[in-house]
Formats: C-alpha cells, sequence, structure tokens
C-alpha cells in the first residue's frame, strides 16, 4: 500500500520541473502545459469519492486491483505518449486510477488499526510516504529529465506498479461485496465538471491576447451551475457520493475544509519553487531537482516527529503549527523573490513548507478518518483525498493563475501569489481552532 501510495504521490508533481522539457518537445507554450499538472489533480481529487464508495460496494482488494492497473497502463501510456493531446489524456487516466486505487489502499490500512496511538502511527507513516512522495517528485523529475528524458518520468514507476498488483493480489484479503446498490455517476461527473470549467476559465481569464474572449466568463458560470447541481443531485440522490449522515460529523467536515485550504498553500508553493529555480535563477532540470533535497530531508524529520507529538499536544496543536509553518514559508518565498535572490536562498522556504505539511496534513488527516465505520471507511478516505487534491488544484488555479496572469502587469507575480495563500491560511486557521478534536489522539499506547 505504501509503494502504491508514493509513487501515485510522485506522478502529482513528477512533471513540474520536466514542464519546459515538455514544452519544448511539443512545442506548447506554459499556459498549455498548465493541464498536465491540473489534469491529474482535478480527475482524482472529483473521482476519489466515487472511488471510495465502489471500494465499499464492490469490494476494497477488486477496486484496488482495477485501480492500480489503470494507474500503471496510464502511465506507460503518458511515457510513450506521440502528442501532447495524447499525453494531457493520460494523465487524466492517472487521475482516474489514483481515484479508484486510493481510498481502497486507505480504507484497509484504517481498518487494520483502531482508533488510538496505534492508527496515528500507520496514518502518519503513509502521510509520510506521501509527502516523500510529493517531494521527490521534484528531484527525480530532474535528475531523469537532465539524464534520460522526461519520458522516463512516467516509465519508471510501470514495473514498480507491476509489483503492487502482484503483491496485493497475495497479501490483501478478499472479501464479500455488499449487495448491489446504483452508484451516483450524475454526481461524480458534475464533481469533475465544476473545478475543470473553473480552472480553464481562470486559465483562459489569464492569458494574453486570447482568441475566445467569451470562453472565461462562459466557463466560470458553467463551474457555478455544476457545482450547484452537485449540490442539487447529492440531496435528491437515494445514494449519493456523500451520505448526509457523513456532513453531520462537524470536526470531520471542518477538518476536509481547512485540508482543503492548508494544500491550496502547499501545491502553490511547489509550483513557485519550480518556477524560481529555472526561470529566474536560470537552473537546470538536474540543479533544481537537487535543490529541492532539503525539502525531503526535513519533510522525513517533520513526519518521524509528528505521531509523538500528536499524542503529546494534541492535533489541534500540530495542525495550527504547520499552518504557521506554511505562513512563514510563503513569506519567505516573497521575499526571496522581492530581493531578487539565488535559487539556493530558498531552502529556508522549502524547509518551513515540509514542516508544514509533516505537522498539519497529518493531524487533519486523523481527525478526518477519526469515528468511521466499515461501512463508511471508504468515503471518509475518499473525501479526505478529494480535499487534499482539489485544494490544491484549486489553489494552484486560483493563487498562481493571478498572481502570474496578464493583468497583474508592474506586481511581483511571486508576491502577489504568496499574499493570495497567506489570505487562504488565515482562513485555515479559523477553521482549525473551531474544530473539536478527538480525544483519542491524545491518549497513550495501552501497556
Amino acid at each position: 500500500m505504501a509503494m502504491l501510495q508514493f509513487f501515485i504521490a510522485v506522478d502529482v508533481t513528477v512533471v513540474n520541473v520536466a514542464l519546459p522539457s515538455i514544452g519544448a518537445d511539443f512545442g506548447v507554450d506554459g499556459h498549455s502545459l498548465t493541464w498536465v499538472v491540473v489534469g491529474y489533480t482535478i480527475t482524482g481529487g472529483g473521482l476519489l469519492m466515487l472511488g471510495g464508495r465502489l471500494g465499499d460496494v464492490l469490494g476494497r482488494r477488486r477496486i484496488l486491483l482495477l485501480g492500480t492497473a489503470l494507474f500503471g497502463a496510464a502511465s506507460l501510456l503518458a511515457g510513450l505518449a506521440p502528442s501532447f493531446a495524447v499525453l494531457v489524456t493520460a494523465r487524466l487516466l492517472q487521475g482516474a486510477g489514483e481515484a479508484i486505487a486510493l481510498p481502497a489502499a486507505m480504507a484497509v490500512i484504517v481498518l487494520m488499526f483502531p482508533e488510538g496511538p496505534r492508527r496515528s502511527r500507520a496514518l502518519s507513516a503513509w502521510a509520510a510516504v506521501a509527502s516523500c512522495g510529493l517531494v521527490l517528485g521534484f528531484v527525480v523529475s530532474g535528475i531523469i529529465t537532465e539524464l534520460l528524458g522526461w519520458r522516463w518520468i512516467f516509465l519508471v514507476s510501470v514495473p514498480f506498479i507491476l509489483v503492487v498488483l502482484a503483491a496485493a493480489a497475495v497479501l490483501v484479503p478478499d472479501e464479500r461485496p455488499a449487495e448491489p446498490v446504483p452508484l451516483d455517476l450524475r454526481g461524480s461527473l458534475l464533481l469533475i465538471a465544476a473545478p475543470l470549467l473553473f480552472t480553464l476559465g481562470v486559465v483562459e481569464a489569464g492569458a494574453a491576447d486570447s482568441a475566445l474572449p467569451w470562453l472565461p466568463p462562459v466557463a466560470l458560470a458553467g463551474a457555478v451551475v455544476a457545482g450547484a447541481l452537485f449540490v442539487v443531485a447529492e440531496r435528491r440522490s437515494r445514494r449519493p457520493l456523500v451520505p448526509l449522515r457523513f456532513l453531520r460529523n462537524r470536526p470531520r467536515v471542518l477538518a476536509n475544509l481547512a485540508t482543503a485550504l492548508l494544500s491550496a498553500a502547499l501545491s502553490t508553493s511547489f509550483l513557485l519553487f519550480t518556477y524560481y529555480l529555472q526561470d529566474r535563477s536560470g537552473a537546470g532540470p538536474f540543479q533544481a531537482g537537487l535543490t529541492m533535497l532539503p525539502l525531503a530531508g526535513t519533510l522525513i524529520v517533520a513526519s518521524m516527529l509528528v505521531p509523538r507529538l500528536l499524542r503529546r499536544w494534541g492535533a489541534r496543536a500540530c495542525v495550527l503549527a504547520g499552518i504557521g509553518f506554511t505562513v512563514l514559508a510563503m513569506a519567505a518565498i516573497a521575499l526571496v523573490s522581492g530581493l531578487g535572490a539565488t535559487g539556493p536562498a530558498m531552502v529556508p522556504a522549502m524547509m518551513l513548507i515540509a514542516a508544514g505539511m509533516g505537522f498539519g496534513l497529518v493531524g487533519l488527516q486523523y481527525v478526518a478518518v477519526t469515528g468511521v465505520t466499515e461501512e463508511d471507511a471508504g468515503i471518509a478516505s475518499g473525501v479526505q483525498r478529494a480535499a487534499d487534491q482539489l485544494g490544491g488544484s484549486t489553489g494552484v488555479t486560483i493563487y498562481v493563475g493571478i498572481g502570474f496572469a496578464p493583468a497583474m502587469n508592474g506586481t511581483d507575480p511571486y508576491l502577489a501569489s504568496c499574499l493570495l495563500a497567506i489570505v487562504g491560511l488565515a482562513a485555515a486557521g479559523c477553521v482549525t481552532w473551531r474544530i473539536s478534536m478527538p480525544s483519542a489522539v491524545v491518549e497513550d499506547e495501552p501497556g
């Protein structure tokens, strides 16, 4: 499960450092390359709740194998893509594979460990693997792109996915599927349509000399309509993606909202690091990847500390500390950019971002799955992952899209993006303060 989590997390960020090489190979500009990044996260985040429900209804082992196979096949297609359109399609399929596989994998872990210190440690290890995958995606991307070419950033994961398939088939116990029930496919499609249309509207609005000036307002209006229709569809559906009883758990809802707001800033910081190292500092892919190594090291240390601090401090203090570290990181990015410093000056900001991930996301993840039953384990993990990924993609769309838009000409784009992210982080802090944290987090392990 950890190996699957790692390579899926790697594929969230592995394209960032390779984007200039991909654009040069296919002859597309940065405006179009946005879809290589957000297409994966939006499709994955939008389908995660359906993936969670599929695992609950059809059996987690079966859905785990199906999603993993789709992710591996899409990775192979991305590495062999003959055109940019095929590459974007492969990225969308990778997101779908992730959405099907990961909720089942996380549900298996949640059901294996009872609430309390054991689950806290298990989820911390799970989150640490995901966070390391996100960070090492940058490092691996730079090394592979420089030495082998960008196609290998996708192809390298294929043999490992085959290992996951074989191991899951042997080690994950089979289970009887639940009674067949109708699935909320309409809600799933609307949940994907809303962020995709929103992204299209923001990206096109920021494009210079757009040939379709009517497209941004139409796309944004379509996003609002799709979001409203999703709410209506969920209220009327007999089998909604998110059951109403799930939404009555106030701490869980607030934890997922805070996750989305924190992930928005974290994902934005990754892209800002990449832009600054390659565009402002002139670093190549290999050098940019190596500059990210302190981020990975700090994240590993933070992930080792968090399980103990969760029991000692409680989840709220850990989450607020993570948000505080992220605020300081965004301020440091803006400062380095304003001073025009060299790439290595970003290292302190990278270390603060790693601390923000390690402290903030683990605590929120624990709260988001506390109190789930076997019936809702899949949907709880799906909602949590969806909040993480859709929050991250929305943050990149808004913060980076507005900060780097031609309309902001004359304003430092790094400063504008960081200020927007800090506003979102302030909201995350307010939401976290209102969460009634579970007492199980602070209990010591018996014996």
